[in-house]
């Protein structure tokens, strides 16, 4: 498919006013004609590269060539028309010029239609939050953490490139650090790993006067790579986390775990360094379990880190990600697609994440529609974390990793679909559903009809 050109008549003229120069001036300089120039500047012609070549060399700080711009301008131009509210407007086959001829005017709708969706989550949240009966929707700290990353994009740029360039000093023939680099790599900063065992150890324990680091000796190898990377994180890159920190918009209370939450982030992303890794995820389909060996990272930890990758130029196919516990209780969420989760009391039962809970490893996967009209793959898996002792119980729960049905194709868990299609919805105070045997609530916009001559599965109706 040919590459999209680039119109860019509107820079192109501020860029000439900023530089104090005359039409004349400016194609003299670029070895133009002025009535060339005049023709790129009202959009009647593309910029090409031999003329953005010349920007790029006589303007260096004020010209971006940008050779991908059209192509990612236009995949999401395509991707914001997907919003069924937006459906049939304008005709398909007519953004491919819209994208080409009028960027700024496109520029502005998407940033138009971003803010737009984010109004909606906002005011989804305070329908769900009254229809639960939480006054004012007000949010706990690690509801505020959980909420800075999703609005982040679940990706943190400086924190997912310094992780790299410090996998890339690790790595031998694997894709990712092994163990004894991590150790090693510690030792350097003075830490020294030693186990702990007993029911009442922590997980993790750093002893900074001594440097010691204390791991749990009943932990599986993947989380203890993982809390290794971890310690790298919070040890090599402090000023960047108190930097974000400093600059985040949470109460004081949330900001300690936001920066536990971006020295996760910094673990994941030195385990599963970000351009290996997305390039592995496309090449097996996003196959987990086949990540997981090259990795030697856990089921969740690879799901996990499929749901950031978001970096500009190379990001990854939209997937939308959460745990689940045994209770029904969204323990971790985030998506980049348009499947939105409940933040108050439980999702909606007919979602497979659910049954995959008291399935413990076993892949399900289901073709579910949301009531947008938005089909999705899912793929859930039932995960047990042990504690390492009888008198200590397992924790529970299950994963769900999913895609639009766009991206079937690269989803590998979408060729055991079978033909049947699950209804789903946010949840049933704002699911409106009318005819949902797994109702457990009506909604809260909704008035209900009783007939006491009628049973029903659901003993009311919605009118």
């Amino acid at each position: 498919m040919p590459q999209p050109r680039r119109f860019a008549g509107a820079e192109l003229k501020a860029l000439r006013r900023t530089a104090a120069l005359g039409q004349a001036a400016m194609a003299q300089r670029l070895g133009l004609s002025v009535s060339y120039l005049s023709q790129l500047e009202t959009d009647d012609r593309p910029i090409t590269a031999s003329v953005s070549a010349a920007l790029t060399r006589l303007f260096p700080l004020d010209w971006q060539d940008d050779g991908d711009a059209p192509a990612r301008r236009l995949a999401a131009l395509t991707d914001a028309m997907a919003d069924p509210v937006l459906a049939g407007f304008p005709p398909p086959d007519g953004l491919a010029r819209t994208a080409e001829q009028n960027p700024a005017l496109v520029d502005r709708f998407l940033a138009l239609h971003a803010a737009w969706r984010q109004a909606e989550e906002r005011r989804q949240i305070g329908d769900e939050a009254t229809a639960s009966g939480i006054a004012g929707g007000r949010r706990l700290p690690w509801e505020e953490v959980r909420d800075w990353f999703h609005a982040a994009g679940n990706y943190v740029d400086p924190l997912d490139r310094a992780a790299e360039a410090i996998a890339e000093t690790l790595v031998d023939a694997r894709p990712a650090p092994a163990t004894d680099a991590l150790l090693a790599h510690l030792a350097r900063h003075g830490v020294t790993v030693r186990e702990a065992t007993g029911t009442d150890a922590p997980l993790r324990h750093h002893d900074r006067a001594t440097g010691i680091l204390t791991l749990n000796r009943a932990l599986p190898p993947e989380s203890r790579r993982f809390l290794l990377a971890h310690q790298i994180g919070v040890l090599g890159q402090s000023a960047i986390i108190d930097q974000i920190v400093a600059s985040a918009d949470i109460s004081p209370a949330a900001r300690p775990l936001l920066a536990i939450g971006l020295a996760n982030h910094f673990a994941g992303a030195l385990l599963m360094p970000y351009t290996r890794f997305a390039r592995a995820a496309r090449a097996t389909r996003h196959d987990i379990d086949r990540l997981c060996q090259s990795f030697d990272v856990s089921f969740e930890q690879a799901c996990h880190r499929l749901s950031t990758l978001q970096r500009p130029g190379l990001r990854g196919i939209p997937v939308f990600f959460c745990r689940v516990d045994m209770a029904g209780n969204i323990t971790k969420r985030h998506s980049a697609t348009r499947l939105a989760f409940a933040r108050f009391g439980g999702a909606c039962p007919l979602w497979i994440v659910h049954e995959a809970v008291a399935i413990p490893d076993r892949i399900l996967v289901q073709l579910a529609e949301t009531p947008d009209g938005v089909r999705y793959v899912s793929m859930a898996k039932g995960l047990v974390k042990p504690s390492g002792s009888y008198a200590r119980a397992p924790r529970r729960y299950a994963v769900a990793l999913g895609c639009e049905i766009e991206h079937a194709a690269e989803f590998i868990y979408a060729d055991a679909l079978g033909p049947t299609l699950t209804p789903i919805g946010i949840s049933c105070r704002l699911c409106p559903r009318p005819d949902c045997d797994q109702r457990a609530f009506p909604p809260a916009d909704r008035a209900i009809a009783i007939d006491p001559d009628v049973r029903d599965v659901v003993p009311y109706r919605l009118v």
